[in-house]
Formats: C-alpha cells, structure tokens, sequence
C-alpha cells in the first residue's frame, strides 16, 4: 500500500504539477484583478468584466503554461500556432462554462455575491484547464 501511495503522490506532485498550480494561481491572480477593476473601478456589468477578464488571463496562461509549466520551448510560428489553436479553444469551453455558470448563480439563484461564484467556479475552470492542456494542446509526442 506505501509502495502505491508513493507512485500516486510521484504522479501528482511533480515540477509540472507544481509549476501549474504556481502560474495556475497566477492567471486566476490576473483574471480576478482585472474583473475586479472592470467592474468596480470603472463599472462594468459583471458578464463583460467576465469575458475581459477571461481575455486577459488566457493570453497570459498560454505563455507560462507553454514555455514554463509543459516546457514547450519552440518558438516556430507554425508549431506555436498548432498549440495557440487548441489552447484557446480549450478554454473557450472553460471560459463558456465560466461565463454559464457565472450567470446560472447570480442571476438564476439570486447569489448576491458575484465575487464568490467567480472564486467558486474558478477553482472549477482550474482543474479543467490542466487536463485540457495535458492531454491536448501540450503532449509529448514521441
């Protein structure tokens, strides 16, 4: 059982893991600061300060996860292209989610709260968005 417990936790805890999990924390930092001065610096409706906010950490996760968490380090226009495309469609369905989700709890149960469904549905997104990339915009290929 130790002998298992110990492959498990080589799996999970890891420079990849970790390195995501830092730059994951990071994107989630840039994706909260700028929905929270869209909407209370400069007045936005939350569902717009959402899809900006969204913009702006995906363009920012897509270059730490690429050259620092899954180590992707061509810069060949047709190679980034081929990763840019499916990162971005990727979480173009994380971001749809959000942005559902966002909507279904504020304004279809009347959470009052916005920030907090934003927090929840955030840690959602983050875990979603590491399996995506994994397995689909950034595998090693052999």
């Amino acid at each position: 059982m130790e002998q298992l417990w110990s492959r498990i936790r080589a799996r999970l805890v890891n420079r990849e893991t970790i390195s995501y999990f830092i730059f994951g924390v990071l994107t989630t930092l840039v994706d909260w600061v700028s929905y929270r001065i869209m909407t209370r610096g400069r007045g936005v409706d939350y569902r717009v300060a959402t899809a900006g906010s969204w913009a702006a950490a995906v363009l920012f996760a897509f270059v730490t996860n690429k050259l620092f968490v899954f180590e992707s380090r061509s810069l060949n226009a047709k190679k980034v292209w081929a990763e840019f495309v499916p990162f971005v469609a990727c979480r173009v369905a994380t971001g749809l989610f959000t942005l559902a989700a966002m909507i279904a709890m504020v304004d279809g149960m009347g959470i009052q709260e916005d920030f907090a469904c934003k927090v929840v549905v955030s840690g959602i997104s983050l875990v979603l968005n590491y399996v995506f990339s994994k397995w689909l915009v950034f595998r090693k290929v052999s």
